[in-house]
This record gives structure tokens, sequence and C-alpha cells, in this order.
């Protein structure tokens, strides 16, 4: 039968490495280590080393070289779990510039792992290069699994999250931050939102101008001992953010979907309408329409009772 590594081995003493397979170097590959080149993309810990899976670190022990964003953080994420490989720095300021060594290591037959310097690779990182010129070329990826700080966060939210939309990070400018707000308005599902500690009270400051009666979340620290959830309307949050010293460790913005009647209201706003009932009816009785005939359009607009809609309008124009 196939051998499982315990759990609990991920919780070994600090100055004790996980046990895991033998460095390539003139040892054969573990059972069940990629054949031949491939590109693995491998999730590594958002903050708790023990979230590593023994199939990342039998990943990254059996590749001939390791490419990352910050040598020096994965070369702690290497120490603690006792694995020796080649590392190189192939962040986005170099990935272009690397692309065809990288293809070249992998049509010669080399296993070559990225990750990033937390969560999965490809995600709001320079990896996707990689993926894109291996397909391009016929060679073989795999993915090897680990946390995101997007799923993350958004179970910890505590918000519906049927549908959602990764965003990434928005752009730093606020004018260019509010216009692009408008444009995700009038997605149907939750926003994620990566953000720097330093930035987060000014994003949710504009958040809660874009989207003030919207419920939100502030993830910061994940999978860390400090890991903290501010949940919340827009304003409050904000607000409460605001009034902190400082906020410390990456942060992830969730915010809630819009309901049903912010949804119709913006959609009629693109469309050029009245964005409530009230002033559809204003429009309507000033342009002279029909009250039946208004109140029947009204009632359709707005999802109401055709006899409740006659009946305002009635109570309207009553007052003209």
């Amino acid at each position: 039968m196939p051998q499982h590594t315990d759990p609990a081995t991920l919780t070994a003493k600090k100055d004790q490495p996980l046990a895991g397979p033998p460095s390539p170097e003139g040892v054969a590959a573990p059972p069940g280590a990629p054949q031949g080149g491939v590109l693995s993309m491998v999730g590594t810990p958002i903050g708790n080393l023990s979230d590593a899976s023994p199939r990342v670190v039998q990943t990254l022990s059996s590749a001939d070289v390791l490419l990352c964003e910050d040598t020096r953080v994965t070369s702690k994420l290497l120490s603690h779990f006792g694995v020796h490989v080649p590392l190189e720095r192939c962040d986005e300021n170099v990935i272009a510039e690397r692309v065809d060594a990288v293809m070249e290591r992998l049509e010669a037959g080399q296993r070559v792992a990225f990750v990033s310097d937390a969560g999965m690779p490809g995600v709001s990182d320079p990896g996707q290069r990689l993926v894109d010129a291996a397909l391009d070329r016929g060679l073989r990826v795999e993915v090897i699994p680990g946390p995101s700080a997007v799923t993350c966060a958004l179970v910890a939210s505590g918000l519906p999250m049927e549908h959602f939309y990764f965003e990434g990070f928005l752009p730093r400018k606020a004018g260019a931050m509010d216009a692009r707000l408008e444009e995700l308005a009038g997605i149907p599902g939750a926003l994620v939102v990566y953000e720097s500690p330093r930035r987060a009270a000014a994003t949710l400051g504009r958040i809660a101008q874009a989207f003030p009666e919207r419920r939100v979340a502030l993830v910061r620290e994940l999978t860390k001992l400090h890991e903290e959830v501010v949940r919340g309307l827009a304003p409050q949050v904000a607000q409460e953010v605001a009034q902190r010293e400082s906020v410390r460790g990456e942060c992830v913005i969730v915010i809630a979907a819009p309901d049903a009647d912010e949804l119709r209201r913006r959609r009629q706003q693109a469309q050029g309408g009245a964005a409530t009932f009230e002033e559809a009816l204003a429009q309507g009785l000033a342009a002279g329409e029909p009250k039946s005939a208004l109140a029947k359009r009204l009632a359709k607009q707005f999802d109401l009772p055709r006899s409740q809609a006659y009946d305002r309008v009635l109570e309207a124009s009553s007052r003209q």
C-alpha cells in the first residue's frame, strides 16, 4: 500500500527539518516525482510554514533548479525543510530576459520549479509568463497546490461568496482607483482586492465612498499568529482602520456583492435612465405619460405590483 506522510510531521520542532526526499544530486528522484522536463508551479505557505504539504516539499527537493521572486525569502523556506537545490532569482524585473533560458532547461529534460514569495504563483505575480511560454512550446506544466490568500480571505470574511471576482491590486492614484471601482461596481459577486498595509486605510476610504452601503472585510496576517478580520459596513471599517497608528501584514479586502436594488440602479444609470422609482415617476409625469401606462412601465421596471405602482402614481399626480 502507498505510504502517507503523517500530518503531524508538519509541526516538527524548529531545529528538526521535515522529512522529505533527498537532494537530486546523485540520487534517483523519489517515487511520484515528475519525470522528464516539467515546469512545476508550486504553492507555498502564506504565513504558517506548517501549511506546506509533503508534495510541496517533495517537488522542491526533486527540482534541478528553483526559481523565485526573492532568494532571501525562499531561502528561509528551504532551510526550514532542509531542502538543498540551486536557487535563482526570477522576479518581474528579470523574468522577461530569462524565459528563453528556462525553456531550454525544460527542453533538455530538467525539472524547474517556480515559487512566489507566498501563495500560489501565477496569481498576481510574474510566474504566468513562464506558464504561457512553456505551453506555447508544448512543454509540460504542473501545478502543486498550496494556500491561497484569495480563497482564505473569502472564507474568513463571512460574506456571501457564491460568485466572486479577483481584482488583485487596484490602481494607486485616487482618480484611477475611483474609476476602476466604478467599473467593478456592476459585477454581481464579491470583489477581492490585495493591498499593502501602508495603503490599506486610504484604499478602504475610497471603497467606502464608492460603496457606502456594502459590507466589507479587511483580512490581514492570514494564517499567522496575529491574524485579524475587521468586518462591517464599508464606512465603518474604513473609519476604524484610519484611526489606527499603523496596519501591519499583507492585507486582503473583500467587498460584498451588490444587492438586487443596487445592481438595478447602476444598470439604469449606465443606460441613462432614472436610478430610483421616484425619479422615474417624476420624469414620466413631467413628460405627460398616461397614468395607467406609467404605472405599468414602472411596475415592470422596478419589479413592483402594478396596483402599488398605480397608487404611487396617483398620489404623486395629486400633489402636482
